[in-house]
């Protein structure tokens, strides 16, 4: 039997890495062969993303891939969402990507409201409002007279933006674009009502691409630096959580879905999108999948409070890693405190230690201390988002139980956090793969080039290549009383 090999770049807000994919039959086997660090940079007061750096590592992969002597049948590439790159008229980059937590967009969203009222926007747009979108980018460099804005002819997301380098053509891939609240989830393209109401220019509006469409290949300069084949590069799900659930080893749509990372992707996939008040008021939006239908999903905040609580704790004395800090949780007391781990106040980067220890101080409630304690808060928080976010979708959109919750991601190898989960939902959990992202991103090469026929024989062969781990739920007693504590707290 014939193997297909292809390669995956999956950049995520911290790091990015190359993964090998071997397709042989219905079985894939991954293997990386490239890990970097994706450090963005605070440069003349703008929090920037080193894209000439993102760029020099993809060669760095490349030339690594000559190395192994494999011919590779597509290259793909996904990131986080919303964050995009300007090019003029000649194709030039017009100053590095802004980071989505730069302040540039504080208090934006208001104005735009000005223009657009909030629920006539998501009627429009059928995207959730995160202060981060691109919308409220643009218009923050509308506002600001920002010169770059007149210049462009074009806006590439970070996805498009990598495959531009790469391969000297532009485009803008379908999920990657449906982050933006510029997209019409209808029509799946762009919304010209919106551009136009708020005077942003709709020449940067390119035309969408669906996952699977080639985009070109490797420029020739590059396959010879490198020491590699002028390789076909394809549109995947740029978006990283698209990759991510289409990689979900399910059958069927009777499953919620956690890509569970920096950030926690909940919802579940549907066929239209559901843009009615209900699904606004609790704060789901509508994403783009790789088959072209909706992924309803809500944002949570996710393992980034943890991840900023290890920097700091790590800065302060010696390092203890994440299964160190799980450990340690473990070894807390349950329900000490709780947290509403989406409230503002841990969005930005800094000393989330003392915001969690000033949060709990504020809701009258005891305060954790030390590392175990802030971890198990954390934890124990997150499972209890799970839970409120699933019931809002059960009861005020879908009007339908779920049965099961599949967790893939980085997150879903956090066999307490499982465990968490499946006890404060009081239903059984499936975790893994914990590399869904690249996983789907490899595997919608091969539905590019016809190894693969449509999404479900995609799943099919994740779930013969990967193994799952199933929870069951115990102590629900315990869990009920405490979000019962949970429902007053966010009642507040």
């Amino acid at each position: 039997m014939e193997k297909l090999y292809f390669l995956g770049f999956d950049f995520g807000a911290s790091s990015g890495r190359a993964m090998l994919g071997t397709l042989e039959g219905t079985k894939l086997e991954i293997e990386e062969i490239h890990r970097f660090s994706n450090d963005p940079v605070m440069l003349c007061g703008r929090f920037v993303w080193d894209l000439p750096r993102m760029v020099f590592e993809m060669k760095q992969a490349l030339n690594k891939l000559s190395r192994r002597g494999v011919k590779v049948s597509g290259i793909g590439i996904d990131t986080w969402g919303v964050d995009f790159g300007l090019l003029d008229k000649n194709g030039n980059l017009l100053g590095l990507p802004v980071h989505y937590r730069d302040a540039r967009t504080d208090g934006v969203m208001d104005e735009v409201f000005r223009i657009i009222p909030k629920e006539e926007l998501f009627g429009m747009t059928g995207l959730a409002f995160n202060q981060f979108n691109t919308i409220y980018q643009l218009y923050a460099m509308k506002q600001a007279g920002d010169p770059a804005l007149e210049m462009a002819e074009s806006m590439l997301f970070m996805p498009d933006l990598l495959a531009y380098f790469l391969t000297g053509r532009k485009g803008v891939e379908y999920t990657i674009a449906s982050t933006s609240q510029l997209l019409d989830p209808r029509t799946r393209d762009w919304c010209g009502e919106v551009f136009d109401r708020l005077g942003l220019p709709k020449r940067l509006a390119a035309p969408i691409q669906r996952p699977g469409a080639l985009r070109g290949t490797l420029l020739p300069e590059i396959a010879r630096e490198c020491g590699v084949d002028e390789i076909p590069v394809y549109a995947v799900g740029g978006h990283d959580t698209a990759s991510a659930v289409a990689a979900v080893p399910a059958q069927g749509r009777d499953f919620v879905y956690l890509s569970s990372g920096t950030w926690s992707l909940l919802g579940v996939e549907v066929d239209e999108p559901k843009c009615e008040p209900g699904v606004l008021n609790a704060g789901y939006t509508n994403e783009g999948a790789v088959d072209g239908s909706i992924r309803l999903l809500k944002n949570i905040m996710g393992l980034w409070i943890i991840q900023e609580c290890k920097r700091e704790w790590d800065r302060r004395s010696d390092a203890v890693d994440f299964a160190g800090l799980v450990r340690l949780a473990e070894q807390a007391s349950a329900f000490k405190a709780i947290i509403d781990v989406d409230d503002d106040v841990f969005l930005a980067p800094g000393d989330m230690p003392a915001r969690i220890q000033e949060y709990c101080r504020k809701t009258g409630q005891p305060v954790p201390e030390g590392r175990g304690e802030i971890s198990r808060v954390i934890y124990e928080s997150l499972a209890l988002k799970y839970r409120w976010a699933i019931e809002r979708l059960e009861q005020d959109i879908l009007h339908r139980p779920i049965p099961v919750l599949h967790i893939v991601g980085g997150g879903s190898k956090n066999a307490m956090l499982n465990q968490f989960t499946a006890d404060a939902l009081g239903r059984e959990v499936a975790a893994g793969p914990g590399e869904g992202t690249v996983i789907g991103n490899l595997l919608v090469q091969a539905m590019a080039v016809g190894a693969i026929s449509d999404l479900q024989a995609l799943r099919a062969v994740v779930e013969n290549s990967f193994p799952t781990e199933r929870f069951q739920p115990k102590n629900t007693a315990d869990w009920d009383a405490a979000y019962a504590r949970y429902l007053k707290l966010i009642e507040r």
